[in-house]
């Protein structure tokens, strides 16, 4: 598969066409890049604003695609697409027909009935078609009525457009907050993040090979100079494979490093999650461990306390029963004998 670039990708999204088998192309083509999901997310959002209503439908079935067969190898996807689902709805909406307005009202419940998205983000899509649906015929009664219409219609307009200039300008924090929050998003596993260290230590930066192929290089395929130092045919010819050769090599290396870059910041993110998620356990446990202090002092107390109070008990010991100090009672018949005698 081609590395990925976000111009390589809006080019992707441009020739899409809503055949099953362009829409699963790409769909494994993002899938198998998931690490880029953010960048995917935002270049997928700005292919899907400018696109025709047609279009607009087969960027949904992408997504709806990606989302769904995304889940087994991560939640990449569907943390990042619920974020711009709502307005890709509110932009498509707008101008589409009964017969795209119907499959898009299909989507919102396969993905419900398959619980791929939660209820409240549901709504949050329901709604969005809701208000930014087209606008039907009036009745005849309401048809005096333009200057009322116009007024309630026009303040709708702008709530929109400032609602969506807020999702577009907050994409990214919202994506932070949530982390800082402690929202939805599950940290990563310690495994998880030991593994994503490891593999940046094979990143393209560390890579000395490439370096000193790129180091090696002579000076000839940089300078521009050099080209009217050429005197024939061979000489032209040798330089040109030398600078197609350096290309190459340099284009493919750029793009290692660029995905090394993205892969970087995924790390980094996997690390604020895990930081995060450690600093909370590590506050529930330093309070789970006070109250367990709490408690033991007052064990402790109550302890010290039953043994003062068995001091201060009689000793047992000493009692008749344990000494054979005094002697028994009489009984009925001794003392029947007694008076006899006297």
């Amino acid at each position: 598969m081609s590395s990925f670039s976000e111009a390589n990708l809006a080019k992707k999204l441009s020739e899409l066409n809503p055949s099953q088998q362009s829409i699963q192309t790409l769909s494994l083509w993002l899938i198998h890049h998931r690490k880029h999901a953010k960048a995917t997310v935002e270049v997928w959002m700005k292919e899907l604003k400018r696109a025709k209503p047609s279009k607009k439908l087969t960027l949904l079935y992408l997504a709806n695609d990606v989302i769904q067969n995304s889940k087994k190898k991560g939640p990449e996807f569907n943390k990042m697409f619920r974020f711009v689902l709502p307005d890709a709805y509110r932009f498509t909406i707008r101008e589409a027909d009964d017969k795209i307005r119907g499959s898009m009202e299909r989507m919102i419940s396969i993905w419900k009935e398959r619980g791929v998205f939660d209820d409240e983000l549901i709504e949050k899509l329901r709604q969005a078609m809701a208000r930014c649906a087209p606008t039907a015929k009036k009745p005849a009664l309401e048809e005096n009525k333009p200057q009322v219409t116009k007024t309630t219609t026009k303040p709708a307009k702008k709530n929109v457009e400032k609602k969506k200039k807020k999702v577009e300008l907050t994409l990214l924090e919202e994506v932070e907050l949530e982390v800082k929050n402690g929202g939805t998003n599950q940290p990563p596993e310690a495994s998880e993040l030991v593994t994503a260290l490891q593999d940046l230590e094979n990143s393209a930066s560390s890579d000395a090979g490439v370096r000193e192929k790129i180091a090696a290089l002579p000076p000839e395929v940089s300078d521009l100079a050099n080209v009217e130092k050429i005197a024939d045919m061979e000489a032209a010819k040798k330089l040109k494979t030398q600078v197609d050769e350096a290309c190459s090599m340099l284009t493919d290396y750029n793009s290692r490093l660029a995905d090394e870059l993205q892969e970087r910041r995924r790390v980094a993110k996997m690390l604020k999650e895990y930081i995060i998620a450690q600093k909370q356990s590590m506050s529930e446990s330093e309070k789970l461990l006070q109250d367990s202090k709490t408690k033991l002092e007052k064990v402790s107390a109550v302890n010290k306390e039953l043994k003062a109070h068995i001091q201060s008990l009689p000793d047992l010991t000493l009692l008749p029963q344990f000494t054979g100090g005094l002697a028994p009672l009489p009984s009925a018949g001794d003392l029947f004998a007694i008076e006899k005698d006297s």
